[in-house]
């Protein structure tokens, strides 16, 4: 807890260790440790019984298992208690005919949200914007994307990311704008003139010495 409120007075950073948190959820008490070996998606909402909000988790169980065969587990928050949240994924299911899959965190105390700079002042002091936390297997943040409170994100382009990342991880390339499994990857640029030379003689898809690409 203490080491929660500790870091809550500085924004998490791409490629450090992901905040530790140990929260209670839908699915029972939950901490960082226990993805370890997998990829999670730990995503926030300003609020239970909200229309863009629910849309957002719709999106998210529409995509549950194509996210599992990614290696990839979900994980909710807002600051709402989990009776909320249980009444709410009842209602979801009821009325859309949608069963939410994965746990979301009760975080009335704002700690898990404090700590990953899920509130935003500008935005609101007691709700948490719409952040999405992307964490690979050993616990380091690969990715975050903000969305204000009137837009719902894309849930098809977080598990796109999820994916490009995976194969950067794999490959060591880069990955272009849009970019899905299948499709070519973006070879890094030589760093020297030796290289760029030998970079345009080479057997991949050269259109310039920066700018290669291969599958």
């Amino acid at each position: 807890m203490e080491n929660q409120q500790n870091q809550s007075t500085r924004m998490p950073l791409i490629n450090e260790r992901a905040p530790e948190f140990e929260a209670k959820t839908t699915h029972g008490l939950k901490k960082l440790k226990d993805y370890e070996g997998r990829w999670l998606v730990l995503f926030s909402h300003p609020a239970d019984f909200t229309p863009v909000c629910t849309t957002e988790f719709m999106g998210f169980a529409k995509h549950y298992e194509d996210f599992k065969k990614a290696n990839t587990e979900l994980l909710g928050l807002s600051i709402d208690s989990l009776f909320s949240h249980i009444a709410w994924i009842r209602s979801i299911k009821e009325k859309f005919g949608v069963d939410i899959q994965f746990p979301i965190i009760e975080d009335l105390s704002m700690n898990v949200a404090k700590s990953f700079g899920m509130i935003h002042p500008g935005a609101s002091d007691t709700s948490a914007v719409r952040a999405t936390f992307i964490i690979d297997p050993k616990g380091i943040l690969r990715a975050m994307i903000y969305y204000p409170m009137s837009n719902g994100r894309s849930i098809p382009e977080v598990l796109r990311l999820v994916m490009a990342l995976q194969e950067s991880d794999k490959t060591g390339f880069a990955t272009p704008e849009g970019w899905e499994q299948g499709q070519a990857c973006i070879v890094p640029p030589p760093k020297t003139t030796q290289e760029a030379e030998a970079r345009m003689k080479s057997d991949y898809k050269v259109t310039d010495w920066y700018f290669s690409k291969t599958k």
